[in-house]
């Protein structure tokens, strides 16, 4: 029994189930796509599957990531107790749960139509490849953000059956949105990652770190303004876009001094203004069914 907990435990870490932000901010996104592709009325057999194939989606990718990263997370504070850095989950064992994982959440994605279905394929070679970026891609959070994005135009694809243009300028919107959030999570590493080889944004934007990430903050909001023009969506969607312009102005305080700690509450945050672009986007259909 001892054994068994030890286990289940070594398992619910290594797919961060005792961190949910990255399920958070997979999720935020997916459901702003849902919201907009149906206008307020989310097929509730679409939301269920998506959202738990957020979570399903979201354990596999660290499960991935973890295999990838096992020779390096040893090096690097923050990641040095990791479950296959510590040996307490083996590579086998880590590529059975990922499988696992993966194909209950593709059992889910069977139950929608079939241009759903063929965006999983996709989706889950990004989720798959995104680990071997950092080695190769200066700034490999340009394409964590179209992995975590591309909940969007299977979002649009399973509540219409079809990707309009909004949707792919809404999944740029994410990219953006990703850079500044693993950003701020990448400047935490930094001094670990230059030691090892590791590629990150922060890495590559050195000194303009802080202002990339305010420029990217721009781009998301600067797009999902658009977006609320597009539908036609009412002000509480843009009170939402306000807060969430002052939680990105809140972040620049937090990081401005480049300290490690600051910068991951900076990141942790983020869960936030994800939060308030939806509820504004909810509130506004609300606001139109009551009216």
């Amino acid at each position: 029994m001892n054994w068994l907990m030890k286990k289940s435990s070594a398992y619910w870490r290594l797919t961060r189930m005792d961190k949910p932000i990255g399920i958070l901010l997979l999720l935020w996104p997916t459901l702003w796509a849902l919201w907009l592709a149906s206008a307020g009325k989310p097929d509730v057999k679409v939301l269920a599957v998506f959202v738990l194939g957020t979570v399903l989606m979201r354990a596999a990718g660290c499960v991935m990531n973890d295999m990838a990263d096992r020779n390096f997370d040893g090096h690097v504070a923050r990641t040095r107790h990791r479950p296959l850095a510590t040996g307490e989950v083996s590579v086998k064992e880590a590529l059975l749960l990922a499988m696992i994982l993966s194909l209950v959440a593709f059992a889910l994605v069977m139950q929608l139509n079939k241009l759903t279905v063929l965006l999983s394929f996709p989706a889950l070679f990004l989720a798959a490849s995104y680990p071997l970026t950092k080695r190769v891609i200066a700034i490999p959070q340009a394409y964590l953000g179209v992995a975590f994005g591309f909940g969007i135009p299977m979002a649009y694809a399973a509540q219409t059956g079809s990707i309009p243009g909004i949707a792919w300028l809404l999944l740029l919107g994410n990219v953006f949105w990703a850079i500044a959030y693993d950003t701020e999570y990448a400047m935490v590493d930094r001094a670990d990652d230059l030691k090892i080889g590791i590629r990150s944004s922060a890495i590559f934007f050195g000194s303009r770190d802080v202002a990339a990430i305010m420029l990217s903050y721009g781009v998301l909001l600067g797009i999902l303004l658009l977006a609320g023009r597009h539908y036609g969506l009412n002000w509480p969607y843009y009170l939402g876009l306000t807060i969430a312009a002052m939680l990105a102005v809140y972040h620049y305080l937090l990081i401005r001094e480049r300290q490690p700690a600051r910068c991951f509450k900076a990141f942790l945050h983020n869960n936030w203004l994800g939060a308030v672009v939806f509820f504004g986007l909810a509130a506004s259909y609300a606001l139109n069914f009551s009216s």
